[in-house]
């Protein structure tokens, strides 16, 4: 079987590591990294501060940033990488608070 054919969670398994977006988050965990995102981010509306909104995020279609699905992969990638405005957490959340964080987005 060539790797092609394997999910990113068993190859991750395989060798060690998971995706973030794969892990299970604490969403109260969750709620406390996003507080340093209440800068530019409402957590309770879709009102734009200098990011957009985020209530409902993963009931939406696209991502406002980017046009992409909302998916687990498409929010993380945007978490990690930043863009239009917005700095990369890539290196400063762990994979822990960026599991947990996801868990968080999840309930609004």
């Amino acid at each position: 079987m060539k790797i092609s054919q394997y999910s990113a969670v068993t190859v991750a398994l395989l060798f060690g590591s998971v995706p973030m977006f794969a892990q299970k988050g604490d969403a109260a965990k969750g709620k406390e990294v996003f507080d340093q995102c209440t800068v530019c981010h409402n957590s309770d509306s879709t009102e734009r501060k200098m990011g957009p909104g985020l209530k409902g995020l993963f009931k939406k279609a696209k991502l406002d940033s980017t046009g992409k699905p909302v998916n687990d992969a498409n929010v993380a990638g945007k978490i990690d990488e930043g863009g239009n405005g917005m700095p990369a957490y890539k290196d400063v959340l762990t994979a822990d608070d960026k599991a947990n964080l996801m868990a968080y987005l999840k309930t609004l």
